[in-house]
């Protein structure tokens, strides 16, 4: 990509871009003068669509007239309200739509599935995943190893860097499965690293667990709405993700669920049961026999709330117009800004730990700040900018494509220059 450090090129880029009219359907937060702040932090919180008002009101509007009987007599019932965002899920995802559900939140849903998918025997009950996973992962698994009675410390396998580096190697996680897969029952990574920004190859992964008869699944907390992703196509067994970051869906929206098709109508698999996932058409007889939804809708355990579907519909409805494969074109082109400029105008004292290599990351950067990070992040603050601190020294930056435009990432980056 042939980029400039001119302001010119920024500008020009921003003209050219076919996506700049999607900004104006985000509210942008503004500075005490009234001008937008530098968002950068959708890897965090994403930005409030602005139909999100209209969407609500239409639901608290049938809620006042019809009461009860809006599950059926809304505008958009409420008894199917969840199946109205299963198509646009399943093509953010790369799934089939039998295979994804709106429901609960990610660790809830994590629990869940690993109730179905975790079934630890005397030869083959370890976990592995990542060193420097999400916490919400890493103690959701240590719980699930206590809850089957083994050993942290002997059933929890960590994959880490190499020595001096700071991301994982493919090739390191392939070797290790191979060596120690006859032991490993369920292979749990992040889509993408939260911490890194470190995307991972999700289809070797699975290929390489599945060699060796391993339950292969993701969080895909900060992958969902970033990344192309492909999980029908590379066969993984499940996943969960969030929906209030790169997905815009508001704080502590909906949470989101897969399980490959391949295991619907297992009826070996154990699951932990509610009435939202019994058969629709015989779901209000009330008889007590539990008929199973033949899609991954059988892990519902109650009726979804719609308020924070219709939130989230609000936001996959301009996913739908804008299209992933457009979405990801800009985010690369985005980041590779973002790298080019820092590398640039930035002499020393940042390290960007995220990959260089476009295909193993998504749009943020991660970067290691010597001595004064926090401060730097408190000036940033300051002056505009909207990112996060991770510690112990990291400041990570995501140029969402959906809002984010060249003039952002040249503004932060000028910011970020100055001290």
């Amino acid at each position: 990509m042939n980029f400039s450090n001119e302001n010119s090129y920024a500008a020009e880029a921003d003209a050219k871009d076919p996506l700049r009219h999607f900004r104006k359907k985000f509210f942008i937060p503004k500075q005490a003068d009234g001008s937008d702040v530098i968002y950068l932090a959708g890897n965090s919180l994403g930005l409030q669509p602005q139909t999100v008002r209209e969407y609500l009101e239409q639901e608290l509007k049938d809620w006042a007239e019809f009461a009860v009987e809006g599950h059926t007599k809304a505008k958009n019932p409420w008894l199917p309200y969840h199946e109205f965002l299963t198509s646009q899920t399943a093509k953010i995802i790369g799934a089939k739509n039998e295979e994804v559900v709106n429901m609960n939140s990610l660790t809830t849903n994590l629990h869940l599935l690993f109730v179905s998918f975790y079934r630890p025997e005397k030869n083959k009950h370890k976990i592995l995943i990542e060193s420097n996973s999400f916490p919400s992962d890493y103690y959701a698994v240590e719980s699930q190893i206590k809850y089957h009675g083994y050993d942290v410390a002997e059933s929890l396998i960590e994959i880490k860097p190499r020595e001096g580096e700071d991301i994982v190697r493919t090739e390191d996680i392939e070797e290790l499965i191979e060596r120690e897969g006859d032991e490993i029952a369920v292979i749990w990574m992040a889509g993408v690293n939260y911490y890194s920004g470190q995307a991972f190859e999700m289809g070797k992964i699975v290929k390489a667990g599945h060699k060796k008869n391993c339950i292969v699944g993701f969080d895909l907390a900060h992958a969902a709405g970033n990344i192309e992703l492909k999980l029908h196509e590379w066969n993984a067994d499940f996943a969960v993700w969030c929906n209030y970051k790169y997905m815009n869906g508001g704080p502590g929206a909906i949470g989101g669920a897969f399980v490959n098709e391949r295991h619907l109508n297992d009826r070996s698999i154990p699951k932990f049961l509610g009435w939202w996932g019994h058969d629709k058409k015989s779901r209000f007889l009330m008889d007590h026999k539990y008929i199973p939804i033949p899609t991954v809708e059988s892990w519902q355990l109650s009726n979804p709330p719609i308020l924070q579907l219709a939130s989230l519909k609000a936001s996959l409805d301009i996913f739908e117009e804008a299209g992933m494969s457009a979405l990801r074109k800009k985010s690369e082109m985005l980041t590779s800004y973002m790298e080019y400029l820092i590398k640039g105008e930035i002499n020393n004292g940042i390290q960007i730990i995220t990959p260089a290599e476009k295909n193993e990351r998504g749009c943020q950067l991660s970067l290691r700040i010597a001595g004064n990070g926090k401060e730097k992040f408190n000036r940033l603050l300051d002056k505009g900018v909207i990112c996060d601190w991770r510690e112990p020294d990291v400041i990570r930056a995501a140029p969402v494509p959906l809002y984010n435009s060249f003039g952002d990432v040249k503004r932060f980056v000028g910011i970020l220059s100055e001290g």
